[in-house]
């Protein structure tokens, strides 16, 4: 077998590839004597079919499906000799199929490009370090008690943290619009889930008032036939309500799984749950960091074919999110095409990380996580034994652990600077 390759491109290659003929006219010689052991035709025996007759028969049909065995087969031949690693399939274009010449062929596909880590111990990285204060849970406290509140009529004006009903209708120019209209609608003041003018022209006004309240709408409005307009929206109270919040007692603390110990229990709880997000919420900072030093320290020449792949990924993924129903409703590919060739851009020097350290996959940490998992479960080790039984979430919980285990190891050879920060600065961060 001959085979010739050209770079046409900073990562594409066409490869022409010779097959001598007699390979190819054994292996549809082959296909055929097959064929006939096992091929149905009137007048012959099941098996006694002369494989004569069946070239006469499948000759031309079998011979193309060869044709694409071998220029398939040959292909992989063909890379491995010259120790090339495509990034996706081959545009496969015939040259020659003339029966008893040799076969030719060429085939154009881009390669994964070899990675060289440049030097790891000129990449800085800043890591906020913080601890939960009593401060901090206190809030978190006081976070839970407004996640229950309870609501009971007054007969006052409204003010912030009350819970108003409401009738309105809106127009514009005069003219009623679609979804400018409600009825029993409750609003909570301060809560920021409707437009500001609305809700500072409710404050002040009692059960049974009526009256105008003019409405900007931001120039970034979702509905866009409505933004930048100014509406008059005529609003009606029918109720005002002052919130409540319960009292630290146990009854409250049975609301979030707190049987027994009371508040003190749930405060080391709530605690718990707060150094766990605290630490999850630096541990990824300091990774997107490692990651953006790793992809300014190392630019790369990513293959398109594997950018498109991510940017179909992408595509679909944010589809199921948004509940589309055909690919006429996915996003537009332009918008992911700068977050795909980051992915990929990374996924070639993690996978040197992972070369270059000789990384294997850590079972104990991987077992450690499904241990963490089943504590999170509401029928732990029943739930637990089903995801451990489950190769596709087995790898996905593989793929994790690897991913801290690189960040280890970059960890390990970056310069790392600590910063103090407090708990409420990170997770503001974070989110």
């Amino acid at each position: 077998m001959q085979v010739s390759v050209e770079s046409i491109g900073a990562l594409e290659r066409r490869m022409e590839v010779q097959v001598p003929a007699e390979r190819v006219e054994k292996a549809v010689d082959d296909r055929l004597a097959q064929m006939s052991r096992t091929v149905r035709l009137k007048g012959f025996r099941p098996g006694k079919v002369p494989v004569k007759v069946v070239r006469q028969q499948f000759g031309e049909q079998v011979r193309q499906e060869v044709l694409g065995d071998v220029m398939q087969t040959t292909f992989n031949e063909a890379i491995t000799q010259e120790s090339l690693n495509p990034a996706a399939g081959p545009r496969i274009e015939p040259i020659s199929l003339e029966q008893g010449a040799d076969l030719k062929y060429r085939a154009v596909f881009e390669v994964i490009p070899q990675v060289e880590l440049k030097p790891l111990d000129a990449l800085v990285v800043e890591r906020l370090v913080a601890e939960v204060t009593e401060a901090d849970v206190d809030a978190m406290i006081q976070n839970l008690r407004e996640q229950r509140p309870t609501y009971n009529d007054v007969e006052r004006a409204a003010e912030d943290t009350d819970r108003v009903t409401v009738d309105f209708v809106g127009t514009i120019d005069g003219v009623a619009f679609e979804g400018g209209s409600g009825e029993g609608v409750p609003v909570d003041l301060g809560a920021g889930r409707m437009l500001a003018d609305f809700e500072s022209g409710l404050k002040g006004m009692s059960a049974g008032e009526t009256k105008t309240i003019e409405v900007t709408f931001p120039e970034g409005y979702a509905a866009s036939n409505l933004a930048g307009k100014t509406a008059a929206f005529e609003v009606t109270v029918k109720s005002v309500q002052a919130r409540q919040l319960p009292e630290l007692d146990d009854e409250f603390c049975l609301a979030y799984g707190v049987e027994e110990g009371g508040i003190e229990r749930l405060r080391a709880e709530v605690t718990e749950n707060m150094q766990r997000e605290l630490a999850d919420a630096i541990r990824a900072q300091v990774k997107n960091q490692l990651f953006d030093e790793l992809l300014k320290a190392n630019e790369l020449e990513v293959p398109k074919s594997m950018v498109e792949t991510q940017v179909r990924e992408m595509q679909l993924d944010a589809g199921r999110r948004m509940g589309a129903r055909d690919v006429s409703q996915l996003p537009s590919a332009d918008s992911f095409q700068e977050a795909a060739r980051r992915r990929v851009a990374l996924s070639l020097l993690v996978g040197e990380v992972i070369r270059e350290g000789k990384l294997e996959v850590d079972q104990q940490r991987v077992q450690t996580r499904f241990d963490e998992l089943a504590q999170q479960l509401p029928d732990g080790d029943q739930s637990l034994q089903q995801y451990r039984t489950n190769p596709q979430f087995r790898r996905q919980m593989e793929a994790v652990v690897l991913e801290e285990q690189v960040i280890d190891w970059l960890l390990e050879r970056v310069q790392v600077t600590d910063k103090p920060a407090s708990f409420k600065d990170i997770m503001k961060f974070g989110a």
